[in-house]
């Protein structure tokens, strides 16, 4: 059985064309009963599914799930809502996006999944790039990973414009060094939120983006 009905996309449908504090209030009950307790539930699920991977993650889906509400101080788009809900499946949950861990947006067109490190503060991604400098074969191993390219194809982020002269050199063997966000992504078509079979596509691309996702933790933890 699926963990979300058609109940959930109609849902994020009118929203997209009704993005007002007026028409979600009018509509919170239908939001708390098809959106919010289902995706409080899957959320659920999928970290007991992670912990068997990563036993060190303590959470519970509040640590994980990020708020409907968008944030519109820095945002031309001044709608008040996400039309999605979301998730990041971490040590720390939505506190520490720069940690490498499973996040995840469902919506009424489409899915989303990512993974890897972004947000990175100057000092961690100078840790980074270090680990990186230093483990050149287990970075290649991670990202040219067979079922990795297969789900994700490569390394997304930003460049540094220019390079500390530390890292020149190493840039031309290895052009990944430049990046100050080392994270990935892929997209689903919307018909997987209905299938019962969800909370295992999700998994394989955790799987599938674990080596890469534990390099970087490893790199984030070296001195």
């Amino acid at each position: 059985m699926s963990h979300f009905n058609p109940a959930f996309t109609k849902f994020f449908k009118e929203l997209s064309k009704n993005n007002k504090t007026d028409w979600f209030n009018e509509n919170r009950k239908t939001y708390e009963k098809e959106v919010k307790a289902p995706f409080n539930a899957f959320v659920g699920e999928m970290i007991k599914r992670i912990q068997k991977h990563e036993p060190e993650i303590k959470i519970k889906p509040a640590d994980a799930i990020m708020r409907i509400n968008k944030d519109i101080r820095f945002s031309k788009d001044n709608t008040p809502y996400n039309i999605h809900v979301a998730a990041n499946i971490s040590a720390y949950g939505k506190k520490d996006k720069s940690y490498p861990g499973l996040y995840f947006q469902l919506s009424h067109d489409k899915i989303m999944i990512f993974g890897g490190a972004y947000m990175m503060e100057p000092a961690t991604l100078q840790k980074v790039r270090n680990y990186i400098a230093k483990n050149l074969k287990n970075f290649s191993e991670a990202y040219g990973d067979k079922k990795f390219k297969e789900k994700f194809g490569a390394i997304q982020g930003e460049k540094s414009k220019r390079m500390p002269e530390d890292f020149q050199a190493l840039a031309s063997k290895e052009p990944l060094i430049a990046n100050k966000q080392f994270y990935y992504r892929a997209e689903l078509k919307a018909d997987a939120l209905l299938k019962k079979e969800l909370p295992e596509v999700l998994m394989e691309h955790y799987i599938a983006g674990k080596k890469l996702n534990d390099f970087l933790k490893t790199a984030l933890k070296s001195k």
